[in-house]
């Protein structure tokens, strides 16, 4: 069996560790285990880049718009949110606590001729240098960590002065057990089951508070909604199941 890297951590929950290790090989298949997040990734895509956009003043037209911006993307898997970010022109680096993802992340992008940093890392052990990036992605994690407020305090830590967090997560209500535990693991099967855990998932007001409590501030949240008749997904404003979010700090 391979044995993973050892890394000192204080938010790793290892159950999640290992489900996310048994999935490794298949982030680039669209029609592997990840289909659902390869359907989700475009509406990911076009919202990270037109709040960078938006709060940068980038000029939208440019060949590399983002080629002066420093992206963090924690827990960043196989690197589907790391490649578009680097074809934009950002200065990537990508973290995950499996080293086997980043092999999967690293050898893609390596394929692909980007130069994108992938380490295996948690984003507490990076908070203890002195990098701070102007973006930080923090997509479908916080769901995943043992200490969510240890957690967004060291995410925090890494974030410049006058960066943006972009966050997505799941709300914990009725709506999202029955949608994204009961309909997306057990009846349509789009995910393997127990991939996630409903207890674990987290209301924006939960967030909004820890948050808070670690000099961040929540600007705007985003629903995102599943059509089942043409199979995509698009931006809402019910915040049910799955949302995104955009975060900076709270200025002094």
């Amino acid at each position: 069996m391979t044995k993973e890297k050892k890394i000192n951590n204080t938010t790793i929950d290892q159950k999640e560790h290992d489900k996310f290790f048994k999935m490794a090989e298949e982030w680039w298949d669209p029609k592997g285990k990840f289909k659902t997040l390869h359907k989700f990734n475009p509406v990911r895509i076009a919202f990270i880049r037109e709040k960078i956009i938006n709060h940068f003043n980038i000029n939208p037209s440019d060949e590399n718009p983002f080629n002066k911006i420093s992206l963090l993307d924690v827990g960043c898997g196989g690197g589907l949110l790391c490649e578009p970010m680097s074809k934009l022109g950002a200065n990537v680096t990508g973290i995950d606590i499996v080293e086997k993802n980043i092999k999967t992340a690293s050898a893609h992008a390596e394929e692909n001729k980007l130069p994108i940093k992938y380490q295996v890392n948690t984003v507490e052990e990076l908070a203890t240098k002195k990098t701070k990036y102007d973006v930080i992605l923090n997509m479908e994690v916080i769901e995943h960590v043992s200490d969510v407020s240890l957690f967004i305090k060291s995410c925090s830590h890494l974030l410049s002065k006058d960066g943006i967090m972009i966050f997505a997560s799941l709300n914990r209500t009725l709506t999202s057990y029955g949608l994204a535990i009961i309909g997306v693991e057990y009846i349509l099967g789009w995910l393997p089951r127990g991939t996630h855990d409903w207890n674990k998932f987290i209301t924006p007001d939960e967030l909004k508070v820890l948050f808070k409590s670690n000099q961040l501030k929540i600007d705007e949240l985003k629903g995102v909604k599943y059509n089942p008749i043409f199979d995509t997904w698009k931006i809402s404003n019910d915040l049910s199941v799955n949302y995104l979010g955009l975060s900076k700090k709270i200025s002094s």
